[in-house]
């Protein structure tokens, strides 16, 4: 995780906020340096994960976890974390034979068109402990990303009532976190992304977008996350939003103010 965004956040891994919806969202930039620190966030925060990847391997996600100090390795085996690696569940539904129906059994049932193989397995991977004492916090559910499921032929209906399952089952009965990315290409004209991601902002407790700079690409400042709460207190009247700069490093995130990078001062 990245101390630095915690701040801006006001949060801690032994201060964190329950059932609440997080949604991150990437515009001609890339955003996957957020959903390396929820995942490692969470883990440290010693939360049960369900971790839905749909853009890269397990080894990508430990290798990088690794340098901000979690082993993914190590919390799968204890239970603690629950990874679904899209790109080979797909390969296994499209050229293995598969007696029980997968996570991403969509991809082989054109006229469902719907999601509810996907939502058992979240719905499965944090099922409460029945028995005993359980060692985790609360359960957090993370999607990366969920743009590729429309890509896959879903339609945004489809995964926004995904999300209103899995928001219901995590956030409200469980009272845990569900954290989502979702891909803004604001050069094409993609209305059901647009619906997707506005529908997935109106439910949001939280939205943090990164964007790339309007100059194009510097190698000091690498973009701008805009920090979006939605009404926080039942008696606020508005939404407060904040805006920071940020330079990528190899184990951190540097945020400042805009134009207050030191490179240009």
């Amino acid at each position: 995780m990245f101390p630095e965004l915690n701040n801006l956040l006001s949060t801690t891994p032994d201060r964190t906020e329950q059932g609440k919806l997080t949604l991150l969202c990437e515009a001609k930039t890339d955003g996957s340096f957020l959903v390396h620190h929820f995942l490692s966030f969470y883990l440290k925060a010693n939360c049960k994960v369900c971790f839905v990847a749909l853009v890269q391997s397990f080894s990508h996600y430990n290798i990088v976890a690794q340098k901000l100090g979690v082993s993914l390795t190590a919390a799968r085996e204890r239970g603690q974390l629950v990874f679904l690696e899209g790109l080979k569940s797909s390969v296994d539904i499209f050229f293995r034979a598969q007696e029980e129906p997968q996570a991403l059994q969509f991809l082989r049932e054109e006229s469902t068109g719907n999601l509810q193989s996907l939502y058992q397995f979240v719905r499965d991977s944090l099922k409460p402990v029945d028995s005993g004492e359980t060692p985790w916090k609360f359960p957090v559910l993370l999607v990366d990303n969920l743009s590729v499921l429309l890509s896959l032929g879903l339609g945004a209906v489809a995964v926004l009532d995904f999300m209103q399952y899995c928001r219901a089952r995590v956030c409200c009965e469980l009272k845990g976190n569900v954290v989502a990315l979702v891909h803004d290409d604001q050069d094409a004209k993609d209305e059901e992304n647009d619906i997707l991601l506005n529908g997935l902002s109106h439910q949001s407790h939280l939205v943090l977008r990164a964007e790339g700079l309007a100059t194009g690409f510097c190698k000091d400042v690498h973009g701008q996350l805009r920090i979006l709460w939605r009404k926080p207190q039942p008696t606020s009247r508005r939404d407060r939003s904040l805006t920071y700069q940020y330079k990528i490093q190899d184990k951190n995130v540097s945020f400042f103010a805009k134009g207050m990078s030191p490179a240009v001062l």
